[in-house]
């Protein structure tokens, strides 16, 4: 196990063994944990109270955080000539068909997210392969193949992100950067939160939001009351 840094044990110092913080208290807190020299991610850990290998408990869903995430989001929308001129006024970065279509299949995936149609997407079910293990597959379910591909684009610039429950009933996402401040901080994780119970599976029984950590790249987790939170 690699020793701890001088700021590692200075930030792990400012936490209180075995104490739940409430948002609001963490949202300050982190921040003064973070000692990178970067702006760095606070991101955000829920473990649910499901069982992602059955059907019914899949947890998966999109929220458009209030504060946005504070990530430059490269956007390539794969979309038809009439559809071009909509999509470059949105912001995506990149536009087009065919040619990125080949990019992509020589192995180019410099983006954050595709937004497509679904009129193209048996072109880009051929792209599986690639697209699959990097997470960037448009799907239906997360907003990225739709037909209002102009509002897509500005969705996703405006910090809407997709988010999903891994095989140990963990969501983990980013939401926010430290250098928002703490009220943004709290009510991006308010909002995320909130989508979370949203999505609640009926079949899910006893405990549904079983822990919450905050923190930031390189920081020590804050474990938040779920109390503190529920709607």
């Amino acid at each position: 196990m690699s020793k701890l840094t001088k700021n590692q044990k200075l930030a792990i110092a400012k936490l209180e063994d075995g104490k739940f913080y409430s948002l609001k208290e963490a949202s300050a807190l982190i921040k003064e944990l973070s000692t990178t020299k970067f702006d760095a991610s606070v991101d955000i850990d829920v473990r649910l109270g499901v069982d992602p290998r059955k059907a019914n408990q899949m947890v998966r869903g999109v929220v458009s955080l209030p504060h946005g995430t504070g990530k430059q989001v490269r956007v390539l929308a794969l979309c038809t000539p009439d559809k071009e001129a909509e999509a470059q006024a949105a912001g995506a970065e990149y536009v087009g068909l065919d040619e990125y279509i080949g990019k992509i299949k020589g192995g180019w995936t410099d983006v954050d997210i595709i937004i497509t149609m679904p009129s193209v997407m048996g072109k880009i079910g051929a792209l599986g392969r690639v697209l699959g293990p990097r997470g960037l597959m448009p799907n239906p379910k997360s907003g990225t193949v739709t037909n209002d591909i102009g509002q897509a684009v500005k969705e996703v610039k405006q910090g809407k992100i997709d988010f999903k429950v891994d095989k140990a009933g963990i969501v983990h996402t980013s939401i926010g950067k430290v250098s928002f401040n703490a009220e943004q901080i709290s009510e991006n994780a308010r909002e995320f939160i909130s989508t979370l119970f949203k999505l609640k599976p009926a079949s899910a029984k006893g405990t549904y939001i079983k822990s919450i950590y905050l923190s930031s790249t390189m920081s020590p987790g804050i474990k938040i009351d779920p109390k503190s939170v529920e709607n």
